[in-house]
């Protein structure tokens, strides 16, 4: 006797290890070279910046020309930047007065660079997405593109004492913005119940079977790993998505097979502290990307196929074409 398959209120919570895997090379490139005359030069203010090659591979695998993707969370607009080039149209929302000019200034750039796709950006609270976007307006979307805030150890650029002539090391650009509001102040538990509030909030901007990515990272916090991934996946579930994909996109470039890690000043440090004090940590070289569905029969990608296809950047091409293969250690 056959039983119909239980709602997604009554499953048991998927795990990450239980999702099919994919790998992604994003970062053949490093990120300023990625972002170098495609975006304004004061979006390098921001602290926590998507790889451009990370959105790219997102839109161009789960969307179609012509389709339109929401970023809810969109700082400078990367995802927006992306997705208008490559002709489809993105909705972006962004917290903090800041950002939201900086990111209308790349997409005019992005125009006069000759992309095809409009692009809007509101200034709002993402928690209240579904009362600050007309869908009348707009249509819905068939990508949710976005990417949470991180534990600030991962961001900010720093002079030292050779650049300033001041003793000790100055960091700078690794704030989000003075907002109270803005998740990036808010302890681990608040992210995570906020984050399913926001993805909730947007479901009535998706259409049937859209794809929701979400960018993620682990990262310390007093010595205490923070799994923002598992939270995120947590999250997805929380707000009534059906995670389908768990995504490796790459920060370091492959060469000759082997991986070449591009840290910050920061991460290096704190590596380096860490090892001294006997503690194995390792420098993080990959993004999660955490896929879920509104439907457990859409198609990942409009062709049918599934996304779990390894897509370099491009430039310079790719050595290693097997990358199909390679599995992460």
């Amino acid at each position: 006797m056959s039983h119909p398959e239980p709602s997604t209120r009554e499953r048991a919570p998927l795990t990450l290890a239980q999702l099919p895997t994919s790998v992604w090379v994003t970062a053949q490139q490093d990120a300023r070279t990625q972002r170098k005359d495609r975006y304004l030069p004061e979006s390098v203010e921001h602290p926590g910046k998507m790889l451009p090659a990370i959105g790219r591979h997102a839109i161009r695998a789960y969307t179609r020309p012509g389709d339109t993707v929401l970023d809810p969370m969109c700082g400078i607009g990367t995802t927006l930047v992306e997705a208008v080039h490559l002709g489809r149209h993105a909705i972006g929302i962004e917290l903090e007065h800041r950002w939201p000019p900086i990111a209308r200034g790349n997409l005019r750039l992005a125009h006069d660079q000759g992309a095809t796709g409009a692009g809007t950006v509101y200034q709002g609270d993402a928690r209240h997405t579904a009362s600050l976007i007309d869908p009348e307006q707009h249509g819905l979307a068939q990508l949710l593109l976005t990417s949470p805030p991180y534990g600030s150890s991962l961001h900010g650029h720093i002079r030292s004492t050779r650049d300033t002539g001041e003793p000790g090391i100055r960091k700078f650009h690794h704030t989000y913005g003075t907002s109270p509001a803005n998740l990036a102040h808010a302890p681990t538990d608040t992210l995570l119940a906020s984050f399913t509030t926001i993805l909730a909030s947007c479901r009535p901007l998706l259409a049937d079977g859209a794809t929701v990515a979400v960018t993620a990272r682990p990262w310390r916090e007093r010595g205490e790993l923070v799994d923002l991934p598992t939270a995120v996946l947590a999250a997805g579930q929380a707000a009534g998505l059906v995670p389908v994909e768990r995504c490796v996109a790459l920060l370091a470039g492959v060469r000759d097979g082997h991986l070449v890690a591009r840290g910050s000043f920061y991460q290096l440090r704190n590596i380096r502290e860490a090892r001294a004090r006997g503690v194995p940590m390792h420098l993080i070289v990959h993004e999660d990307v955490l896929v879920f569905t509104l439907s457990r029969t859409a198609n990942l990608r409009p062709d049918g196929r599934s996304s779990r296809t390894v897509v370099p950047d491009g430039t310079p091409p790719d050595p290693w074409a097997d990358a199909a293969r390679w599995t992460p250690r």
